[in-house]
């Protein structure tokens, strides 16, 4: 005879009374079912919240990454202007010593002009054709940054930076290291520059140094179509347009040397600044000035006119170099 067990099922109510009999191995397997069940409905609960703290982790997550990007782009663009700065610097730094004829520390930027570079057939004509605070090597930046990227730092001197194309961390701080070792190097060089220049004060108040009047450039120094032949020609000096009547200024301190009208030129002033520099000012309307008079940086010296060999209202302006003409742009810092 099977076993069965007997459950009785009372309410409240007389009379209402009932039984459930069922035999020991259905009791058996409706036990083992219900346990089974419960293990179910326990695993996906836990897995139901760790979904939820996921999700919650997840969120927080991506909130911190778009902050991070958003502080990426912004030491970016420091960056950026940084460089900018930098490069500026390295131009007026490079035309500084090359105007004072100071030895810049990669090659000799001298003021005196080998007279190979100029042609023939210009020789001789006028005719316009502190200490600072020791700081941390930067070798030791690359070891630091390691421990922030999941690869090596990029290799500058083997390319990687000009091949990587991601911006990430380790393409930035390859950029942040080469800034900050450039801006080390430009400020031994500033340094070196502001010793040199303080002891060359009147070098420096007899040098060209800003642009002679206010325009926009025409044409530059070097081989040119000529308007009028329409051949190629030399042109040995750089013009500024501007309006008829605008002020010309002495670009230094200086002597005037000539003042008068020459053929091709037209009205012309030519200011000697010693140690063999001479600047020559073309097409004028008006001379302001008379030989042997001094004449201080930023004197007007004469007013803006297409007189001589002119298509239209500019300014000839010519640096010479013991006589023989060199660029003058090298000689304007105020751009």
């Amino acid at each position: 005879m099977k076993k069965t067990y007997t459950f009785l099922i009372a309410t409240n109510r007389r009379g209402k009374t009932q039984s459930v009999t069922i035999t020991a191995a259905w009791l058996k397997a409706l036990v083992f079912f219900g346990v089974i069940l419960t293990v179910l409905m326990g695993a996906a609960f836990v897995d139901y919240v760790g979904l939820l703290l996921e999700a919650g982790e997840n969120k927080r997550l991506q909130t911190e990454n778009a902050t991070l990007k958003r502080q990426f782009q912004v030491v970016e663009s420091k960056l950026e202007s940084l460089e900018t700065g930098l490069e500026r610097v390295n131009r007026f730094s490079k035309k500084l010593k090359l105007i004072t004829n100071i030895d810049d520390q990669d090659r000799s930027l001298k003021l005196s002009v080998n007279t190979n570079e100029v042609p023939a057939q210009m020789m001789g004509t006028d005719l316009p054709i502190g200490p600072h605070p020791q700081r941390e090597p930067t070798a030791a930046f690359p070891q630091k940054d390691s421990l922030f990227m999941e690869t090596p730092p990029l290799d500058e001197k083997r390319g990687e930076l000009g091949i990587e194309v991601r911006r990430d961390y380790a393409t930035l701080s390859v950029r942040i290291d080469r800034a900050v070792k450039e801006a080390q190097l430009r400020e031994q060089g500033i340094l070196q520059l502001y010793e040199s220049l303080s002891e060359r004060q009147s070098l420096l108040a007899a040098t060209p140094s800003i642009k002679p009047a206010r325009g926009w450039f025409t044409s530059r120094f070097g081989y040119r179509i000529d308007p009028f032949t329409g051949k190629p020609v030399m042109h040995a000096g750089l013009d500024i347009a501007a309006p008829p009547g605008t002020p010309v200024y002495a670009p230094a301190d200086g002597v005037i040397s000539f003042v008068g009208y020459e053929s091709g030129y037209g009205k012309l002033v030519s200011i000697d600044h010693g140690y063999g520099v001479v600047t020559r000012f073309a097409h004028n309307s008006r001379l302001l000035v008379e030989k042997g008079q001094k004449v201080s940086r930023r004197d007007v010296i004469s007013t803006v006119g297409s007189t001589g060999r002119s298509s239209g209202p500019h300014l000839h302006y010519e640096v010479r170099v013991h006589g023989i003409p060199v660029d003058p742009r090298n000689y304007i810092l105020d751009e």
